[in-house]
């Protein structure tokens, strides 16, 4: 069993029906209607900075990972999203995954909270219609679906039922099967893993060969193996429009110096 078939199995079997005990959809559902507007995701990774160019940053914040373990044992989600929106990124991604990437939804919440104006997008395993209230409820402007792990049906379900609660939705997939069941929901946002979920390896030709397949007026995300300005340049050169970066900034000795080393001196 992968990786990722573990993550699903655990998130259905154990942690669904835990949250769904602690608090019923109903509920949840009222407080996701409840909730402010959402940011508007998309235009903030399209709109540049005076001076900069394409690919804008999606910073993500990020405790852990299972082929890695600890990545920023000092690890504190609002210093790291005070350092990234000093930094220039367009957006922020908050890893909420608890048993495999020791993150949680209070970390999303936290930052929520200190930087209402700050693009939040919360990165997780998202499988049912709760997962999606939940994430709107916490004050995300966008969550991931991942292709791979969605049949059609389901993944047009959270599609449509993310998109009436007013976030966007980054569609994840891994190679050209994946990409063209993402385009058939007509989706405004996708992005690319260079990282091969059942096998961990990472190939940055991933997203430059699937960039070529995807139309332009679709927002393309790089996401994974994105370590040096060599790597943006490449990602700028094919048009891809913004990148997502956890790993390499987290692990970073002084992460104001490594943002600037990515996409240049263009603080907000």
């Amino acid at each position: 069993m992968s990786i990722l078939d573990q993550i699903i199995a655990y998130k259905r079997d154990v942690e669904l029906p835990t949250r769904r005990a602690e608090l019923p959809l109903v509920e949840m559902r009222a407080r996701a209607l409840a909730a402010p507007p959402a940011l508007d995701f998309i235009s903030a990774l399209r709109s540049a900075l005076p001076g900069a160019h394409p690919p804008r940053l999606i910073a993500e914040i990020k405790r852990a990972s299972p082929s890695k373990g600890l990545l920023c044992p000092q690890f504190d989600p609002l210093r790291l999203a005070e350092a990234y929106q000093a930094g220039g990124a367009a957006a922020v991604s908050v890893l909420t995954d608890v048993h495999f990437f020791q993150g949680g939804l209070d970390d999303l919440r936290s930052v929520r909270q200190r930087f209402p104006r700050l693009p939040l997008l919360r990165k997780d395993f998202i499988l049912d219609p709760y997962q999606v209230y939940e994430t709107r409820a916490a004050g995300a402007d966008a969550l991931l679906l991942i292709a791979a792990a969605l049949q059609d049906d389901v993944l047009n379900e959270l599609l449509a039922l993310t998109c009436a609660l007013g976030m966007a939705a980054l569609i994840e997939v891994h190679d050209e099967v994946e990409l063209q069941r993402a385009l058939a929901c007509s989706p405004r946002l996708v992005g690319v893993n260079n990282r091969n979920l059942r096998t961990f390896q990472v190939d940055l030709s991933t997203c430059l060969s699937l960039r070529a397949l995807t139309p332009r007026e679709v927002c393309f995300v790089a996401e994974s193996g994105i370590h040096t300005r060599a790597d943006v340049q490449r990602l700028a050169s094919a048009g891809i429009d913004a990148m997502l970066i956890g790993e390499a900034l987290v692990t970073a000795p002084d992460i104001d110096i490594k943002m600037k080393e990515l996409i240049g001196d263009h603080a907000c």
